[in-house]
């Protein structure tokens, strides 16, 4: 019943920093309506996980973790290292694919994967 997701929100401190940020460091062209559309294509999924209130896979204190799909891990990290943004944890290899993670300005930790 389910065809996908119909979108993420959440509420933010300063809307401005926060749409330049993913627009600068994660190059998601964010609306003047605050928003943007991210169509699937193909081999692009959405994972829809629950995790225990205990979990350390990411801080307790979040919520939410958001996951973005990307192309080449190592570019997308290049990338990061060229405008500043340190990785938050260390780069992951497993069965799943690769991994990265940063921190937005609010300190959301998002997580990046390679399939």
């Amino acid at each position: 019943m389910i065809k996908g997701f119909g979108g993420i929100f959440w509420r933010t401190k300063n809307v401005e920093v926060i749409k330049k940020w993913y627009s600068d460091v994660l190059k998601i062209e964010i609306g003047d309506w605050n928003g943007t559309i991210i169509q699937p294509q193909s081999g692009n999924e959405t994972i829809f996980s629950f995790f225990t209130e205990d979990s350390g896979y990411f801080p307790k204190e979040q919520q939410v973790m958001l996951n973005f799909q990307v192309y080449d891990l190592d570019e997308m990290i290049q990338h990061l290292e060229q405008i500043g943004v340190p990785l938050a944890k260390n780069k992951e290899v497993g069965d799943y694919g690769k991994f990265a993670w940063i921190e937005d300005p609010e300190g959301r930790l998002i997580e990046l994967w390679e399939k």
